[in-house]
């Protein structure tokens, strides 16, 4: 198939041939129509991590048209439209319900095994959801990794309507779709960007205030989602109300934090470590969307461009998700 893929790690993305992927017992194999970017597409490029092998082909989120059914396959069939769970689980593990994704086997499409940025996907079929009728290619593709990661996060921290959230680093992925979902659930929302215009932009999206990430934070929250680590931390601890939960899923200014432990047990706070989401919390983000769920998208670019949308993610200056289009799928009758 043709593709970008990686032939070394560090490296460089190349479009050009690869081996066709061919549907497995309990596989399917995706024509893909969308796919999206993450940081993924860029930590590949500097080795951290690796891939497993080479060629790699990135691409965490995926949306298409199933093209063929492997061995052992009920419930799919070749021409349904479907969209990707990218954290990848044994089939037996989906009996843990919410916590498949604790399997120590689970893995990223795009990281582990190839993912999207090419004409076809090999995925288990068990990963697969039914695209909502009344959303685009392009909202499905956006919505896998980061929606299903802020969803699992504001689930974990029991977030009730109501209540008030601040999101830290809006911009990027996962905090403009924890954003949209803490509007959606009928939460207060705040962010926090070092940015004066993507906090003018969070305010248009339904921010009640934005403020800059280098001054102190002048409210009391019930719920924080941080993405960026030391560079904010004690801050964002401060701004928790006492109850309060801290809900991580990165640290993009570095891996190691102080926290003031007096502080902690005083206030009674609750720090919940998350990403990714079981196949459970998937198929509820999918509900969400059939409901209206705001997906955020920065810009769209032809599969050929994507060079180009890789820049724009390195860069900071995206607003959302970037997301490439594929050329037009025919499926066979």
């Amino acid at each position: 198939m043709r593709s970008w893929f990686l032939g070394s790690s560090p490296g460089a993305y190349v479009f050009g041939d690869v081996a066709d992927p061919v549907a497995g017992p309990g596989e399917v194999r995706i024509a893909v129509v969308a796919s999206a970017l993450n940081h993924m597409d860029h930590w590949l490029t500097v080795g951290r991590p690796r891939p497993p092998a080479v060629p790699h082909v990135p691409g965490c989120d995926v949306a298409g048209i199933i093209e063929s059914v492997g061995p052992g396959v009920s419930g799919w069939s070749v021409g349904d439209e479907v969209v990707v769970n990218p954290a990848v689980v044994p089939v037996e593990a989906l009996a843990r319900g919410v916590d498949s994704v604790l399997d120590p086997s689970m893995g990223i499409l795009g990281e582990h095994r190839w993912g999207g940025h090419g004409e076809w996907c090999v995925v288990p079929a068990h990963q697969l959801g039914r695209r909502p009728v009344d959303r685009s290619w392009v909202d499905v593709a956006a919505s896998p990794i980061c929606a299903t990661t802020a969803w699992r996060m504001l689930r974990r921290g029991r977030l009730e309507p109501g209540e008030s959230v601040l999101v830290t680093g809006i911009g990027g992925g996962v905090a403009t779709a924890a954003c949209s979902l803490a509007r959606h659930l009928g939460a207060r929302v705040f962010v926090t960007s070092r940015d004066p215009a993507k906090r003018e932009w969070a305010l248009s999206l339904g921010a009640e205030a934005a403020f800059d990430s280098d001054e102190p934070i002048p409210v009391r929250v019930d719920v924080v989602v941080e993405s960026i680590g030391p560079a904010v931390w004690d801050e964002v601890v401060r701004s928790l109300r006492p109850g309060g939960r801290l809900l991580v899923c990165g640290g993009t200014s570095g891996p190691r934090v102080e926290l003031d432990l007096p502080r902690l047990f005083f206030k009674q706070l609750e720090i919940i470590g998350s990403t990714c989401s079981s196949q459970v919390e998937f198929e509820e983000v999918l509900g969400f969307l059939s409901d209206g769920l705001d997906v955020v998208v920065d810009r769209t670019y032809p599969l050929g461009e994507y060079p180009a949308a890789l820049e724009r993610l390195r860069s900071g200056a995206q607003l959302g998700k970037l997301v490439l289009e594929h050329p037009e799928v025919r499926i066979p009758a």
